[in-house]
């Protein structure tokens, strides 16, 4: 496929690297250019192909001269697409990808086995470093962001989902309906033979439903849908043509809580029906699913605080889903990189029981001043995400929870969310250490 081809990837990430590992096999002649780095004219002139890390924006100067030359531009979930011998099951999304990505894989790897199910993207392994395994008979279940869809152009799932969309990294798309264009490149190539789940509650993903060339599958928390799947006090129902048929009570047969994973649950129900799983494999795993490391995360209680590590929720969106699982009082942790979005309706979301705002990081100042609009007095600053746990700890009482759920990216104070999640577990085992140490 690119056997003899002068290649450029630009981006020295994981994503990068898997290109680059992936175009070797290939007989490609590879280049890789750091995105920060100035390419040489001479460089540029002998490109033929470039493949582009989802890091990297393709409105980049370096990426739009590449463009004006007529060279292609990819990125690394297309290259790996176009070398897939399977089936291919894509999700995104703003918030739930990755509980609905794992709940997924760990579906069709019941179903399917560990060696035909490949479980890749923004979720952690590379595309292209999974793609050389596959074969008609296995089934790769990928995580996809916003950049890594806007640098597609073949891609095209036997079943893809949208689960929401919401503001967020504005300062890459910088509107929302550019925004919305990228994630909706997850179902541009669909054809009628294919599966598509959409939430009908968001009115982004409902409004994709007229321009769907697939199949559309539905969910829905908030009505009962003639075809689809809904929620039903805390039942989950599947309806053909009005028939219902109870599938799953989340208040009973869930571990995962709240009513973000009921509609992740759904859209995972929705697309193990779409791959004809059994229902006995789909509920059975479901049962069992934990809840995923980060995403409104117990970690521990200490001196009668709950400790609650919600990193994941990187927007004021998904941060909203963190508030909303709390049942008590809240001392919140919040802040970090500023990606332009608003924070009135997350904080609207607090309804009283957010006792203590703690803010730390680049939007301190702009959630500060937003909370006090909203009536919000209890806030205090901090240098340090060290200072803001500490801080939190201490306004914490018995009967509390502590919750770290930023409502930001981490960026400029962590690697990543992960990092920043670590870094929070691992001071609350400090402090349960302490606390074990004084009572004996």
């Amino acid at each position: 496929m690119f056997a003899g081809e002068r290649v450029l990837v630009i981006g020295s990430g994981l994503s990068g690297q898997g290109a680059m590992d992936f175009l070797a096999t290939e007989g490609a002649k590879t280049v890789c250019y750091n995105s920060n780095e100035e390419l040489p004219l001479k460089v540029e002139e002998q490109v033929e192909k470039v493949i582009v890390s989802p890091g990297v924006p393709l409105d980049a100067p370096m990426v739009q001269r590449l463009r004006k030359r007529g060279i292609p531009v990819i990125g690394e979930m297309e290259l790996a697409f176009r070398a897939d011998k399977g089936r291919v099951i894509a999700i995104t999304g703003t918030n739930g990808k990755t509980t609905t990505t794992s709940l997924v894989g760990q579906i069709m790897k019941a179903h399917l086995g560990e060696d035909r199910t490949f479980v890749v993207g923004n979720i952690g392994r590379p595309y292209t470093m999974e793609v050389k395994k596959t074969a008609a008979d296995t089934v790769t279940v990928a995580e996809i962001s916003s950049f890594q869809l806007e640098s597609t152009d073949t891609f095209c799932p036997y079943v893809s989902a949208v689960l929401n969309i919401t503001p967020d990294h504005l300062d890459r798309h910088h509107t929302m309906e550019a925004y919305t264009a990228a994630k909706e490149r997850i179902m541009a190539n669909q054809t009628e033979d294919q599966y598509c789940v959409l939430n009908y509650d968001n009115e982004a993903t409902r409004d994709m439903l007229c321009r769907c060339q697939a199949k559309p599958l539905c969910f829905s928390a908030e009505q009962e849908l003639w075809n689809g799947y809904f929620l039903r006090g805390g039942m989950i129902v599947k309806s053909e043509e009005g028939r219902a048929t109870e599938l799953l009570d989340t208040r009973l047969d869930m571990k995962l809580k709240g009513r973000c994973n009921a509609e992740n649950v759904m859209a995972a129900i929705a697309i193990a029906d779409a791959m004809k799983v059994p229902w006995a494999t789909t509920l059975g795993v479901i049962r069992e699913f934990a809840p995923v490391e980060h995403r409104i995360e117990y970690v521990a209680t200490v001196a009668g605080v709950d400790y609650y590590n919600d990193s994941k929720a990187t927007n004021p969106d998904a941060a909203i889903q963190g508030i909303r699982a709390m049942d008590r009082k809240t001392v919140l942790i919040a802040g970090g990189y500023d990606k332009e979005n608003s924070y009135d309706d997350w904080i609207e979301s607090f309804e009283g029981k957010v006792k203590w705002l703690v803010l730390m990081g680049q939007t301190r100042e702009k959630i500060a001043e937003c909370a006090a609009g909203h009536g919000i007095q209890n806030i205090r600053f901090a240098d340090t995400f060290e200072e803001a746990f500490l801080s939190a700890a201490q306004l914490s009482k018995e009967g509390d929870a502590v919750l770290l759920s930023p409502a930001c990216a981490s960026f400029g104070m962590f690697k990543d969310y992960e990092e920043r999640g670590r870094c929070f577990k691992e001071y609350v085992r400090r402090i349960y250490g302490s606390t074990e140490k004084q009572k004996a």
